[in-house]
Formats: structure tokens, sequence, C-alpha cells
């Protein structure tokens, strides 16, 4: 099984296109996330859905927007968003402690990164 990240950008427009691919897509949703990462004593959050394969497609594909988000005092209104369209579709996102992207060198690397803490938590399917 291909498993890919798909990235959307960092803005209002990807965060509700992000939003509404879960909408579309909701018998097909595997599970939502909400990665947490830190630089400069800085928190970061990248919000993200991996959907099931269609059919016998052999492609899971993960849906994010990566570390568009800044932690404040007051929860970011584009955490709000994502946080509200999975409450309509009954999906509790799981929280997952990862590192920045800005400590590896190609951001494909970054995401084999992701992947391996996804796996290892079984939080999606294995290789097959």
């Amino acid at each position: 099984m291909i498993q890919r990240f798909i990235e959307l950008g960092e803005g209002y427009g990807d965060i509700y296109e992000l939003c509404e691919l879960a909408k579309v897509n909701k018998d097909r949703i595997h599970q939502a996330f909400i990665f947490s990462s830190t630089k400069d004593n800085i928190n970061y959050f990248s919000i993200a859905i991996a959907l099931k394969p269609v059919n016998t497609a052999n492609f899971f594909p993960i849906y994010i927007c990566r570390e568009g988000i800044v932690e404040t005092q007051q929860e970011s209104k584009r955490l709000t968003i994502f946080k509200e369209a999975l409450n309509e579709l009954e999906i509790q996102p799981i929280k997952v402690d990862i590192k920045h992207s800005s400590i590896y060198v190609d951001v494909n690397l970054y995401y084999q990164y992701i992947i391996g803490v996804l796996r290892l938590n079984h939080l999606i399917p294995p290789l097959q």
C-alpha cells in the first residue's frame, strides 16, 4: 500500500478545503490528526486527515496543512474550524507530538518520519 502525504497550504482557504475534503469523503476517513511541533520555543500545529483506499486501489492518502497554525493563548480560528468540521462528522482527532519539519533537509524525509510514527503507534495500517 502506498501511503503518501498530500500537502495543502497554510491559509484559511486551505483549511476550508481540508474540511470540505473530510465532509465529502466522510465514509472514507480512516483518522484525523492534529500534529504539534516546536521550533524556537514556539508551538506549531499541523492538521491532517487520512483516507481509506478506494475499492482495490493501493493508495492511502493523508491530506495535511503543515505547520501553519501557531499556538497562542486563545485557540486559533483555523484549529477551531477544523475541530468543528470533525465534530459535525463525529470524528475525534488524534493529537500527536512530532519533530518540526525544519529539522529535515527534505520535506519527503519529514513525511517518511511521520508515516513511521503513525505506523509504530498503529494509527495507520502497516505496509502490505
